[in-house]
């Protein structure tokens, strides 16, 4: 049987609250807390941090939206049912572009309201495995900020975004970098809605102010036994290959 998952329910009619609580309870899913208040709720949540959280747009104190909102605002990591009178696609759209999984239109049964929690837990991708690779991704990403930060490679140039991009993905498909032209390029300048001649152009610049900096000792603390100095330095493939090999000799990759 699956694990079950805590769930915070919070919705402005009290009879509701009773109905869907007592009927997710039967099925065997953990309640951990329910409210009519938005501003309560937002406090449940961090409280109890449930998997999920089944919420109406009506609520007394902080509506729905609001719950929404503070929850992306706060970082809080949990799946999302929305339930509302409202069936204006603009309105649903607000809804799931705030991060809900579902929208369910009222009047809304239990029956119904289980089966998508149901959902939810039979999902490939669980919660913790989704969190897990946001972790991941920030923290490849800090790594790769402070490795140009360290040899002199500034934030504000085009080239650092794309530079970034091109070493993440040289560390999550190592092949990449033996075809840079027809495939690295191509795919930083689609994500970037530029062109690939332009994205190789601005690699090499991001390197050549580095390297312009002269700071040698972090270069070679960075690269390790190979010394580059003076005019010196390694081609765009060369720098992504090495920076994306440092990272997953650190381990970055595949834990």
């Amino acid at each position: 049987m699956e694990p079950q998952k805590s769930i915070v329910v919070l919705d402005g009619s009290l009879e509701a609250i009773d109905s869907i609580s007592e009927h997710l309870r039967n099925e065997g899913f953990g309640v951990c807390a329910v409210s009519d208040d938005g501003n309560e709720g937002i406090k449940l949540i961090e409280r109890f941090e449930p998997d999920i959280v089944i919420v109406s747009l009506v609520l007394k104190g902080l509506d729905g939206f609001g719950v929404l909102d503070r929850i992306n605002e706060l970082g809080l990591a949990c799946n999302i049912i929305v339930t509302g009178s409202f069936s204006d696609d603009a309105i649903i759209a607000k809804v799931m572009e705030k991060g809900a999984k579902y929208y369910l239109m009222r009047p809304v049964q239990p029956e119904v309201i289980s089966a998508r929690v149901r959902d939810i837990v039979s999902s490939k991708a669980s919660l913790q495995d989704t969190v897990r690779e946001r972790k991941k991704s920030s923290t490849l990403d800090e790594k790769i900020s402070n490795i140009f930060i360290s040899i002199g490679i500034p934030p504000h140039i085009k080239g650092y975004g794309y530079l970034r991009e091109g070493i993440k993905m040289a560390v999550e498909t190592p092949a990449i970098i033996n075809n840079v032209t027809k495939q690295l390029y191509p795919k930083i300048a689609e994500k970037f809605e530029t062109t690939p001649s332009k994205v190789e152009r601005a690699i090499r610049h991001s390197i050549e102010v580095a390297w312009n900096r002269q700071r040698i000792d972090a270069i070679n603390a960075i690269f390790g036994v190979r010394v580059y100095i003076g005019t010196d330095k390694p081609t765009n493939s060369e720098f992504i290959a090495l920076v994306a090999d440092k990272l997953m000799l650190e381990g970055l990759v595949n834990y």
